[in-house]
């Protein structure tokens, strides 16, 4: 059994649709997956009768964005029961919505202010489908300046090491491993290369279910460091392609192009199911 437990719809920051993601799962071969919209986790139900029509199984699962230290830490979340249908989580979609609609117009601000980038609210509002996130205003500034590539866009103008750069939410890594738990969730942090170098030991430290010791931007170096991590701390090994269907896009893999299978997957299904 192969599973690919991390990737984005429209209902997010990716390209498809959830319907249309089942079934590039399906043409890739994939046996079991998890949709991790950022900070949502809604149409479970229709999710399982997709998972049904195509053959793949699914799993409900959400990546959380957090912050340590004022940086960028996404976690995923994976629901062992019916947790995200809480009315605590479901604030939270709403809360974090408001959120990122709110760091959308300051980016628009910062953009003009420090790049003479002149894109507006309504461009982005038109590039997303629901969750406003980066790529969102990056498919609106290549909408207006199509000579910048993807990559080239967060690399000059949204980075978090830009000075147009806003963070996404206020919850911190601590808060929204609190919140999953509560919620009958298993935590695993995401991609854990990706993290800054002032941060990582101290994000590594929390108290998560498991690790995305697999990625796409793992070479064989990371992903052997971050495996031997999840044995010394007895957590779980996962593995996701961050699938997102951005053209142009280098930083996510395809569905199925990063893989969990063998000992490390039924540790994870045993852990899900109790």
């Amino acid at each position: 059994m192969k599973a690919d437990l991390h990737m984005h719809t429209t209902e997010s920051d990716g390209r498809l649709t959830r319907e249309e993601l089942f079934q590039r799962a399906k043409e890739k071969g994939i046996d079991l997956i998890s949709i991790t919209d950022h900070d949502v986790c809604r149409h479970v139900e229709d999710n399982f009768r997709l998972a049904e029509k195509y053959g793949v199984k699914y799993i409900p699962g959400i990546e959380l964005s957090t912050l340590e230290q004022g940086k960028n830490v996404h976690i995923l979340g994976y629901f062992k029961s019916d947790g995200y249908q809480a009315q605590a989580m479901e604030d939270y979609y709403v809360y974090i919505k408001k959120g990122r609609e709110d760091r959308a117009k300051q980016f628009v601000k910062n953009l003009k202010k420090y790049y003479d980038i002149d894109i507006t609210y309504e461009d982005i509002l038109n590039a997303s489908n629901g969750i406003i996130a980066r790529p969102h205003i990056a498919k609106a500034i290549k909408t207006k300046y199509p000579h910048y590539e993807h990559n080239e866009i967060f690399n000059k103008f949204i980075g978090d090491h830009t000075e147009a750069y806003v963070p996404s939410t206020e919850l911190s890594v601590q808060e929204g491993i609190d919140l999953l738990r509560k919620h009958d969730a298993l935590i695993v942090l995401a991609h854990p290369k990706l993290l800054k170098v002032h941060i990582h030991d101290k994000v590594l430290s929390y108290n998560y279910d498991g690790i995305e010791a697999i990625y796409g931007l793992h070479d064989t170096q990371d992903s052997t460091y971050y495996k031997d991590f999840a044995k010394r701390k007895n957590l779980l090994i996962t593995a996701g392609s961050d699938y997102h269907g951005i053209p142009n896009d280098t930083k996510h893999k395809d569905i199925g192009d990063v893989t969990l299978e063998g000992e490390d997957l039924d540790r994870f299904l045993d852990a899900l199911s109790h």
